[in-house]
Parts: structure tokens; sequence; C-alpha cells
């Protein structure tokens, strides 16, 4: 297997900054600055919790997902407007064909996607793509998507996970989500984890994220309020 993003065996392309930022270069001026002081989300629905849910997609033995998750967590939590909750994907007991009728662990996975208002899904990239892990649970679910926002943290070797990115941008779409234009990739060839070298600028990374996610989740929290959505 080739492109192996939980063992570092190869590499793609070269998005060697340590930004962990897709497309930052443009975020100048006010508006950049008042993205970064994690303000721009405000406070939401009058102090009600936008209810996010932070899906870990590997399930591979030895993997990197759940440290990647907790990293992430850690940031995340420091937004009180926030409600989260993980959902590890290696902590499910998913059939490995899929059932004529939905297994109890599939409906509370749906029950948890239906529940929460906004995703982060951390993913690797594996041979240019997503887990089919991954792929897996997000079938298990379709209304409980629609009309929410869907952000991102992928990491690989070399390509930042950004190959596995921009594929569960299509599947996402056809979910009726909207996807984040800004996310967090993290490039373990070049930055390990632990390593505090690009420490600020993937804080930075979370920041900008998080704003986005607040304001589409409560932007379109008011929106089905209004207007029942059709697809």
């Amino acid at each position: 297997m080739t492109d192996d993003a939980e063992t570092g065996e190869t590499g793609d392309i070269g998005e060697t900054g340590e930004t962990g930022d897709i497309g930052e270069a443009d975020e100048t001026g006010e508006t950049g600055e008042a993205r970064e002081t994690g303000q721009a989300g405000g406070s939401g629905d009058g102090g009600n919790p936008l209810r996010v849910a932070v899906i870990i997609g590997s399930t591979r033995e030895g993997r990197i997902g759940d440290a990647v998750g907790r990293w992430f967590v850690e940031r995340a939590r420091v937004r009180g407007e926030l409600d989260l909750v993980v959902l590890d994907l290696a902590e499910f007991d998913f059939p490995v064909h899929y059932p004529e009728r939905a297994t109890e662990q599939m409906t509370e996975f749906a029950g948890a996607i239906g529940k929460a208002e906004a995703f982060v899904v951390v993913t690797p990239e594996y041979n240019r793509s997503f887990p089919a892990s991954l792929k897996q649970a997000i079938d298990f679910a379709y209304d409980e998507w629609q009309t929410k926002p869907v952000g991102f943290v992928s990491y690989g070797h070399g390509s930042s996970g950004l190959y596995a990115v921009e594929q569960l941008r299509s599947v996402f779409t056809e979910l009726h989500t909207v996807t984040l234009r800004n996310g967090v990739a993290l490039d373990f060839l070049h930055t390990p984890l632990e390593d505090r070298a690009g420490a600020c600028a993937r804080d930075r990374a979370v920041r900008l994220m998080l704003d986005q996610l607040g304001w589409w989740g409560w932007a379109l929290r008011e929106a089905r309020a209004v207007r029942p959505y059709v697809s």
C-alpha cells in the first residue's frame, strides 16, 4: 500500500509548508484578524452552544488518528460556545456487510449525527483517498447530515491528507452539507504532531476553521428553524 498516512511509508505531493492551513495566504486585513481572535463565530444562539461532532475516521491498528483527534479536541474545548462530542469509529461495532435492517450500532451512530449541528472529520490519507471505515460510517446516515457544516482535520506525509479531503468534499456535497473553505492539514513528514515548530500555525488553522464552523453552524440553525429544507 502506498501513500500510507498512518505509517508514513510514502508521501505524495510537496506541501512542505508548516502552516497547517488550506489556502490561508490571502487571509489578511481586518477580517482575517477578527477570525484569528476566535470571535468571528460569535456566541451563536443566545448562549445556546453549537453541538459539534468530531468524527475520528481511522480504525486501523497502530493508528495516530486518536492522538490527532485528542490534539484537536483540546484546542476546540476552549471555545465555550461549542458543545463537543467525539465519535471514534474504532469504538463502534459496525457490520462488515450492509444489513437489511440497521443494527443497534448503526442506529446509535446515525442518531448522534442527527443530534449534531456541525461536524469536524479527522481523516488520514490512504492511497490518495480516505479510509473505507469512514465512507461506511458516512453512508449509515443521510437526512441527518443535511444543511450542516463540515470541517476537516487531515493528516499525512507530504500531502497533509489533502487528497482525502478533496474526495470527502464531493461526498459531503452529495449529502447536502456545507464544507468549509479552511481546514487543518497536518504534514507529519516534515513536522510531527509533537514538534513545537509548527504549533502556532497549527493553532491558528484550528481557530480559523472553528470560526467558520461556528458562523455556518448558527446561520444554518437559524435557517432550518425558519424554512424547511427541500432536497
